[in-house]
């Protein structure tokens, strides 16, 4: 295979778009999810993220990267204005009409009705769920921070209420996503379905590594 070999100079010089889509490839698969949140007058909003990273579990803490806040971003404004926000699956099924949030839509329109996803509000929370994700996971804002290279946003929330179905959840704690068909995304605009190849058991430097589970027809066990 041909290799090329790309300096920050010809990556400074790209065109903007084709970089953003080169630079936001380099991380591989990131996990798919939209954003509900709700403004100070009950607007509803809902973006697609695909930044969502776990910070640790005791407390129970997710973060996501908001993008400059040079513009309206309604997304990052709702949670700072009501301190709430949702996470929320992005299944196979409506994997188009998540991607559609991401567009510009005015500050008036909810992006739920606008793409055709339902706003759910119940279980004592603010902020919307989307009713068509199988996994929502209501979080409370704990940090807001920028991030002095580009301007980006981190917004770090503590998860308050988690729901899902009970079948995903295995005996040690394991969800497994797979069995939703929850999508993950590659660069700004590719959607991929996952193929588990195999659970491994946690790694100890004086035991061999064995396999909790095997599957998929391109897991190969090599240890």
């Amino acid at each position: 295979m041909l290799q090329r070999t790309l300096n920050s100079k010809q990556i400074a010089e790209m065109e903007s778009r084709y970089r953003a889509r080169l630079v936001s490839s380099l991380s591989g698969f990131k996990s798919a999810n939209l954003v509900g949140t709700i403004d100070a007058k009950g607007q509803p909003n809902l973006a697609i993220v695909s930044s969502v990273t776990h910070l640790g579990s005791n407390p129970p803490l997710l973060s996501f990267i908001s993008r400059p806040n040079s513009v309206q971003r309604h997304t990052l404004e709702n949670i700072l204005q009501t301190g709430v926000f949702s996470l929320n699956s992005v299944e196979a099924a409506f994997t188009s009409l998540a991607h559609q949030t991401s567009a510009r839509y005015p500050r008036q329109q909810s992006e739920f009705e606008a793409v055709g996803l339902t706003a759910q509000f119940e279980h004592g929370f603010a902020a919307p769920f989307v009713q068509e994700s199988r996994v929502k996971i209501a979080l409370r804002l704990i940090e807001h921070h920028t991030i002095k290279a580009n301007n980006t946003e981190m917004v770090i929330g503590q998860i308050e209420q988690i729901h899902l179905p009970d079948e995903i959840i295995k005996p040690d704690g394991y969800l497994d996503i797979e069995s939703l068909d929850w999508v993950t995304i590659s660069g700004l605009d590719s959607y991929h379905v996952t193929q588990r190849l195999y659970r491994l058991q946690y790694a100890k430097p004086d035991q061999p590594l064995q396999p909790l589970s095997v599957c998929g027809d391109k897991a190969t066990w090599n240890n």
